[in-house]
């Protein structure tokens, strides 16, 4: 998939992602290994956006499974279509039921889920596993076969061997401890908020039009925010967001008024609001 890590870091800066030196590093090193890339971080650094990048960039197609709380085999991996089945055995009353069993749990009823989509076909694809640690833990076992030799048991049909394995990523903000076995399948990457100069470069590619003074004060002010007790720091896409807010006010600098009226764009709890009203200094930054 690439030919070095500096190839990583000129590809995915062609679709817009920056990426760090540790980030190029592992994404190369995930390819070329074959292995699953574990990514944590805190949300809105750019794990999910990690994936899209990738599979932009090799053409492949991406599939996601989102994680939530509940979320099961029938949405992970695969299913029956239950209705179908239904109208086949109601269409062959006359039949033996060997003959109708055979019929019904075939390829042509089986629905599949983000999983054993990822394993099948030919055609390149990144799976993308992702907000991991909302799912709960049973579902770690459905991926422990798919991670380990890139196959999917369906009782009924055999076993479902990958003709070309996914790259794969798996994100996660760790709100839980994801399991040991899971994490030795995969190689870890934690991304964190960027520096300084990595996030301005963000703000200049992804809002070019922003005056640079004004992109940094921006920059500077963002980062004296996460350096607040605050139930939820701002990430870089609403750096970004606030970017794009100061060019759509027209302001032409980062004051008081500004930040007052545009500070519900970075934080979205009423007293980190408070917050940071009560403790930022902008003569300070």
């Amino acid at each position: 998939m690439f030919a070095s890590v500096d190839d990583v870091t000129a590809r995915l800066a062609e679709t817009g992602y920056l990426a760090s030196p540790a980030v190029a590093t592992t994404v190369f090193l995930a390819a070329r290994l074959g292995k699953p890339l574990l990514v944590e971080g805190p949300a809105g650094v750019g794990k999910t956006e990690l994936a899209k990048a990738v599979a932009e960039i090799t053409d492949a197609r991406l599939v996601r499974l989102q994680c939530y709380e509940g979320v099961d085999e029938s949405r992970a991996l695969y299913e029956w279509n239950h209705a179908k089945q239904l109208l086949r055995i109601t269409a062959g009353r006359d039949e033996t039921w060997d003959r109708t069993r055979s019929d019904i749990f075939s390829e042509e009823y089986l629905l599949t889920r983000p999983l054993l989509t990822a394993i099948r076909g030919t055609d390149p694809k990144v799976l993308l596993v992702d907000e991991m640690d909302k799912a709960d833990v049973e579902v770690e076992g459905l991926l422990l076969e798919v991670l380990s030799d890139f196959q999917v048991t369906v009782p009924e049909l055999g076993t479902i061997t990958a003709e070309r394995r996914p790259f794969v990523v798996l994100t996660s903000n760790a709100s839980r401890e994801l399991s040991e076995a899971l994490r030795r399948r995969c190689l870890f990457l934690h991304i964190d908020f960027p520096d300084a100069e990595l996030e301005r470069r963000i703000v200049a590619l992804k809002v070019p039009e922003l005056d640079a003074v004004l992109a940094e004060s921006l920059v500077r002010v963002v980062g004296a925010l996460r350096a607040m007790d605050l139930r939820k720091a701002p990430s870089v896409a609403e750096t970004v967001d606030w970017a794009r807010t100061l060019l759509a006010l027209g302001a032409d600098r980062l004051d008081e008024e500004v930040v007052r009226q545009s500070l519900g764009v970075v934080l979205k709890h009423q007293e980190d609001v408070r917050t940071a009203a009560a403790k930022l200094d902008l003569d300070a930054v």
